[in-house]
């Protein structure tokens, strides 16, 4: 356990909130949270552009490791990245990757350490998808960019035991959603899903949501209610492709994978989740990193745990996807 490590993490973290202008951390699901950087207490609100440039500068400072091949290739009607191993030949399957970013802000560019440190350890080449943001597409417009790019998949010849959804905070809640939405429209299930930090409540009930606020460096209560409500707008907070850990039926979905840490105001989403899904006998992992921030698995350079994490999820991957 590297406590030295994790409260240094914290630290900065706390010492870049202080200083930001709105610009963002992990981000949460707009179900779950924001994390933008923490509340500024300025009087006049950063716009939705202002949010956009912040976590793109916000990213760039987090590692995007060596070894991967980069090229530009939509998927669903909808622009992606595709990133596969440059140094060796490809494992079998396919990884779609949905990004963080509270469904307003972030894009495959900003989540490419993420997806490029998944698509080493496993050897499994990834689609990263650029879906539709809020305010100006609010919900289910990301969910069925989701359901479209995976159809696509499937169309190509690409088996459902072949591919697996992953994704940080807003888009680890996308690989519930997306798949909950696949089911009810009849496709086969992919292989397995893997969420970071999922946000996966808009009602946000979680206890967590009070008793880890002086704990999470990265999100504010505040922020989160404000960027939820770009991508909620006007629908129902309890529907079950906005809050699967209040209301969604998970029979029938996919082995998952759930990893949160204890520092986390989205931590009781994950946990209510992975028992939503015992329930309906689905195979579920929930793994708990104690003292961690939201989506640390993205500080790779910084945490040991980072790394842990993802050889974690990397394992999982493995043993789940067929060709």
């Amino acid at each position: 356990m590297s406590r030295i490590q994790r409260e240094q993490l914290d630290a900065q973290l706390r010492s870049a909130g202080d200083g930001s202008s709105g610009g963002g951390g992990g981000s949460a699901n707009g179900a779950g949270g924001d994390g933008v950087g923490g509340s500024t207490g300025a009087a006049v609100q950063p716009t939705v552009e202002d949010l956009r440039a912040g976590f793109v500068q916000l990213m760039s400072t987090l590692p995007v490791p060596g070894g991967v091949r980069v090229d530009a290739r939509p998927l669903g009607g909808r622009p992606a990245l595709h990133i596969s191993p440059e140094s060796r030949e490809a494992a079998t399957g396919t990884l779609l990757y949905f990004h963080g970013g509270s469904h307003v802000v972030g894009s495959p560019h900003t989540a490419l350490g993420l997806t490029a440190e998944l698509v080493l350890r496993t050897g499994i080449p990834a689609y990263s998808l650029d879906y539709r943001l809020a305010p100006e597409h609010p919900f289910p417009a990301d969910v069925e960019d989701v359901v479209a790019a995976y159809r696509e998949l499937l169309d190509a010849a690409h088996p459902p035991q072949s591919i697996a959804f992953a994704g940080d905070s807003a888009g680890g809640g996308l690989s519930v959603t997306g798949a909950l939405a696949a089911r009810d429209a009849g496709l086969p299930m992919p292989a397995a899903l893997v969420a970071f930090s999922p946000g996966l409540d808009a009602t946000r009930e979680g206890r967590s949501m009070v008793t880890k606020a002086a704990a999470d460096p990265l999100l504010d209560r505040a922020d989160i209610d404000r960027m939820s409500h770009y991508y909620v707008a006007d629908a129902d907070g309890r529907d079950p492709l906005l809050s699967p850990a209040v209301s969604g039926d998970l029979a029938g979905l996919p082995p998952m994978l759930l990893q949160v840490g204890t520092n986390e105001l989205l931590l009781d989403d994950a946990r209510r989740l992975a028992l939503r899904a015992s329930d309906a006998e689905v195979d579920v992992v929930l793994d708990i990193t104690a003292k961690v921030p939201h989506v640390f698995q993205a500080f790779t350079d910084s945490l040991d745990e980072a790394g842990e994490a993802l050889d974690r999820a990397a394992l999982f991957l493995r043993q789940r996807i067929r060709g």
